[in-house]
């Protein structure tokens, strides 16, 4: 006869993934947001937005004069098609993706590309040549995630004031190596990607 042992004490053992161990809730399914694929947009544009914050934070968006974007792996690959290009731009124009207006991303796309301008944080207009300044590297990864991202701004006489790494990781959430956990990723194990 085999013996039974109570549930409450056996001990769960854990399971490999190649992924974040995440915990999420019913209202984590609904992330609202634009876009057919949040990584590929609610994530970049939270990743903008961040960085765009971090330029405010470090007393840095008055001195930038221009920004690049770098995207990585499955954003660069299949970015165009799924809007990571406007919610790029919307994000570094200050916008998040639970308030903005979809009615509004349309016309603030075309006048950033019309006038090869964009207001950075909603308030520092710089040039931004989107040829120039959006780079979708479609064979390079960064090392972590495929959907990886990397931010620089310069300064006016082109020193480099900030380089940023994102990875947006799905449903929205996205990661950093030194920011720690985001509202975005409370209750998500972001320290076994890191």
């Amino acid at each position: 006869m085999t013996p039974v042992v109570p549930a409450a004490h056996v001990t769960p053992k854990p399971v490999e993934t190649s992924q974040l161990d995440i915990n999420i809730s019913v209202t984590d399914l609904y992330t609202i947001g634009i876009g057919p694929s949040s990584s590929h947009t609610v994530g970049p544009m939270r990743a903008a937005k961040r960085f765009t914050d971090r330029l405010i934070r470090s007393e840095l968006l008055e001195k930038t004069h221009r920004v690049i974007v770098e995207l990585y792996g499955s954003l660069a690959l299949t970015g165009h098609g799924q809007g990571t290009d406007m919610a790029i731009l919307t994000g570094l124009s200050g916008c998040r993706p639970s308030l903005i207006d979809p009615a509004e991303i349309d016309p603030m796309i075309t006048k950033i590309r019309s006038q090869e301008k964009i207001m950075l944080a909603g308030s520092q207009e710089i040039p931004f040549f989107e040829k120039e300044h959006l780079l979708f590297l479609k064979d390079q990864m960064l090392p972590g995630h495929s959907n990886g991202m990397r931010f620089y701004a310069y300064s006016e006489t082109g020193d480099l004031l900030v380089q940023k790494d994102y990875f947006s990781v799905g449903g929205g959430y996205v990661v950093s190596r030194d920011e720690g956990d985001r509202s975005e990723t409370k209750g998500h194990n972001i320290q076994s990607f890191l």
